[in-house]
């Protein structure tokens, strides 16, 4: 059976919501990093046996969150010894604006991913572009190298919009697949 991780901090409770819908897509766990950047030895451990890491992260002020930031600094232990080596790696965020510059954050996980010598999954959705589109479709917000989600400043966790949820499981469902067939190699 293949083991997804995916390894997040939510300020304010709107990405732990496409964090789960991450996990349900992948059948995977969830390791959350708690209000002051950290992570126990056991969710370390999940990391370390996990065929794939899913990174996500608030976009604030065009980057992951600081606590996200300490996790990704203290990471620096497993990549001494390429630990993570050959892991599939997928990455995901939120931000109040359309753009909030949440490539910014992916970018961010991407190259974390390739300093662990990952290997990158995107989402492999359409972007829904066209005049027919609605807010709720999968992949409106457009973005091919990770999930995205946009939550108004002013909504609740309870108020995440549904397509974004649903390109998050979708895109869990790819990583889990995609670390599948890595595996079976």
């Amino acid at each position: 059976m293949t083991k997804v991780a995916v390894i997040f901090h939510s300020g304010y409770g709107h990405t732990v919501k496409q964090a789960e819908a991450v996990a349900k897509g992948a059948n995977g766990t969830l390791v959350a990093i708690d209000a002051e950047g950290n992570i126990t030895d056991a969710q370390w451990e999940a990391l370390n046996v996990a065929d794939a890491i899913v990174f996500g992260s608030p976009t604030y002020m065009g980057t992951v969150s600081w606590q996200f930031k300490k996790f990704a600094d203290a990471s620096s232990k497993p990549w001494f010894t390429q630990q993570w080596k050959d892991k599939v790696f997928g990455g995901f965020t939120n931000s109040a604006t359309m753009n909030g510059d949440k490539h910014s954050t992916l970018h961010y996980f991407f190259t974390l991913a390739m300093q662990h010598s990952g290997i990158w999954v995107g989402t492999g959705l359409m972007p829904s572009n066209t005049k027919a589109a609605r807010r709720d479709d999968v992949n409106y917000v457009g973005s091919s190298a990770g999930a995205m989600m946009q939550t108004p400043s002013d909504a609740s966790a309870d108020e995440v919009n549904i397509g974004d949820l649903e390109t998050a499981r979708l895109y869990g469902e790819r990583i889990a697949k995609i670390a599948s067939e890595f595996k079976s190699k």
